[in-house]
């Protein structure tokens, strides 16, 4: 029998005496019939993804309550299907460490003393995880920071790419978990369940200078495919997948950032979980159409997998059941489930679970401190500092982004060769709606700009690097950044939407220092993976430098972060090659000085980019938070188009 057989595949008994073998046709009968004549059982396997110091149903960056967030409120969920399972197991899949003030609080304020525990591990801690692994953000703070936080952990973690310079990996590439376990007729039996993990091999660009001489990586499946005979030799039975890494088709090339597709069909896995994309499988429309995806069932190559969420919106859920033969424990079917904290109903949010009382008192303190931390006022503001439009018009909140990178580097290069070179700044809007939900924006009144502000312009904690590129460069940059936007057909009288709800707003880059348009009529030059698709198509138009014509051969430094520079979002001109500083600044901290240099800002975009007009007979919509009513910027011709849907508001936009 194999180790993954669906209902629909299993041989039936009349075929089964057909071929003879009164062996295997006892293998065919259902698991009811099976029992019989040896044990069945069912195995729960709950899972987390992308917590990123999510504990508490609180938005620090708000300084609201949020009942979209919150371990708390997940744990909730678990104590429930706990309930419901004789047998369950507890994972979560990495990206806990980084993400929110709070962790921030802990990495640049308070810090990891010996004998502190991080208060997202006391909140794990508190749910009583079986086993988890590391994202890529677990990086962030460098190798010591991470060590310290893991030391702490009431529970095990493995990850099996990322591998230091001896050969050894950085942690246990794998495990097996040996639990007892009641099968259906109410007897116990010895189980050994194998976990291994991995993490998106581009950790050694994204944070190079936390890896660099220090640890390196390998690809997902090379990985998987060397560890998993040795998992199954040690004699696990069941092997789970934890993989921080997401769902995306086509061949496989190696290295991918996005690899749970091809690792499902390494032999020997039964279950995988993934993440990193912050998405929800299955049900997601992201993964309709592909090849090797049940989006349905929630298979990939119809082995069970989920990806629940983020920032603890959703318990994952794979309901094993299994049947001991000879060899020991195999799967014979398996169902998914996603579940909630809450529900969106006519844009308003609806609990669906009270938060934990153990794990919030497990993280109380530090919740208090961070909220004392992200309040304290640094600088002020004269003018409102939003995102609401910040994808359909040039905006204040990129804008003082770029201003400050541009003067910070402007003292880097003094006295070097570089000083005689044009700045360039690129930036991107972090908060900009999408999979975020409607009240993910910046929203920052005029007055006091408090150190939560800083963290709701610049939410990653991403550190300056600057990149050496020629004018074409500049372009096709550019170019792949407006991948973002859908294709306008002007002739077609039918709504369009302009956004494309797939692309992340972190990748839609505003180059300062250049003027240009975009012109959304074209087809995109590159596709969702950063590949060039359209070799002819060019939206990037007009664009000009000091007023003129870019010089193709013209030599700019533009200013970006470590994740860019690093290959991040896969863009022309910063492949890690191009790289000729690397600053050892946050660009959230370099936005804290430039603030504070000033000591008061009136925050203004200079309108260097804008569309190219479209015939204004085409119905060109996109959606925003109702949040942004009272900005509109001046210029965009705006019209009400009705509900956006899951709490956004729809816009008709108008050249």
């Amino acid at each position: 029998m194999s180790d993954q057989t669906s209902i629909s595949s299993r041989l039936t008994r009349r075929a089964v005496l057909r071929s003879g073998t009164a062996a295997a046709a006892l293998l065919a009968i259902a698991p009811g019939a099976l029992a019989q004549t040896m044990p069945s059982a069912q195995l729960r396997l709950m899972a987390t993804t992308d917590l990123h110091v999510n504990v508490f149903a609180y938005d620090y960056l708000r300084d609201a309550p949020d009942d979209t967030v919150g371990l708390a409120k997940t744990m909730t969920l678990v104590r429930a299907a706990r309930a419901e399972a004789k047998n369950a197991l507890v994972f979560d899949n990495g990206d806990f460490i980084q993400g929110s003030p709070l962790g921030d609080y802990m990495a640049y304020e308070k810090g990891l003393k010996p004998g502190t525990t991080h208060p997202m591990v006391a909140a794990m801690n508190a749910v009583g995880y079986d086993c988890g692994t590391l994202g890529n953000h677990e990086f962030n703070y460098g190798l010591d920071f991470l060590a310290a936080g893991l030391a702490a952990a009431r529970f095990p973690f493995v990850c099996a790419n990322a591998v230091k310079p001896d050969g050894s990996t950085l942690i246990k590439p794998w495990l097996i978990l040996e639990r007892t376990i009641v099968d259906d007729a109410g007897a116990s039996h010895p189980i050994k369940v194998g976990v291994i993990g991995f993490v998106p091999p581009q950790i050694v660009q994204w944070d190079k200078s936390n890896l660099d001489g220090k640890l390196t990586s390998v690809d997902i499946v090379d990985a998987a495919a060397r560890h998993v005979p040795d998992l199954k030799k040690a004699g696990a039975e069941i092997v789970v997948a934890l993989c921080h890494s997401g769902i995306a088709g086509g061949a496989r090339a190696g290295g991918e950032e996005n690899a749970a597709l091809h690792l499902a069909k390494v032999d020997g896995i039964d279950a995988i979980i993934t993440g990193h994309q912050h998405l929800t499988f299955p049900g997601h429309k992201s993964f309709d159409g592909i090849d090797g995806i049940d989006n349905k069932a929630g298979t990939l190559h119809g082995k069970p997998a989920i990806q629940p969420g983020f920032w603890g919106s959703h318990l994952g859920l794979i309901d094993l059941a299994i049947v001991k033969g000879p060899a020991g424990w195999k799967v014979d079917k398996a169902k998914v489930e996603l579940r909630s904290i809450y529900d969106r109903v006519d844009r308003k949010v609806v609990p669906k679970a009270d938060a934990d009382k153990d794990v919030m008192a497990a993280v109380q303190a530090d919740h208090d401190a961070t909220l004392a931390y992200v309040r304290r006022p640094v600088s002020e503001t004269k003018a409102p500092i939003s995102s609401y439009y910040a994808l359909v018009a040039d905006d204040p909140s990129v804008q003082i982004v770029s201003n400050a990178q541009v003067w910070y580097i402007r003292k880097l290069v003094e006295g070097t060769p570089l000083a005689g070179l044009p700045i360039l700044s690129a930036a991107a809007p972090f908060k900009a709606g999408g999979r975020g939900g409607p009240q993910a924006y910046t929203d920052i009144k005029p007055g006091p700009i408090a150190i939560k502000n800083l963290a709701d312009i610049y939410i990653f904690p991403n550190t300056v690097r600057v990149v050496k590129v020629k004018g074409a460069e500049v372009r096709e940059w550019l170019e792949r950044s407006a991948g973002i936007f859908n294709r306008i057909d002007p002739a077609k009288a039918d709504e369009q939407q302009l956004i494309d709800q797939s692309f992340p707003s972190y990748n839609f880059d505003i180059i300062d220092g250049v003027t240009y348009k975009i012109d959304v009529t074209q087809a995109s030059r590159y596709d969702k993976d950063g590949k060039l698709a359209a070799t002819d198509a060019h939206r990037i138009v007009d664009l000009a430098f000091n007023g003129k014509p870019i010089d193709d051969n013209q030599d700019f430094l533009i200013a970006t972060n470590n994740y860019r520079s690093g290959g991040g979002g896969n863009f022309p001109g910063a492949n890690g090659k191009t790289t000729v500083i690397e600053a050892p600044d946050l660009n959230r901290d370099v936005i804290l000085r430039y603030l504070v240099e000033l000591k008061s800002v009136n925050p203004t975009a200079d309108g260097n980019w804008s569309f190219k007009p479209w015939p204004a007979s085409a119905n060109v919509t996109f959606v925003t938070g109702p949040g942004g009513a009272a900005l509109k910027p001046e210029g965009l011709k705006l019209d009400p188009a009705g509900d956006g849907g899951d709490g956004f508001v729809k816009y008709r936009l108008t050249m």
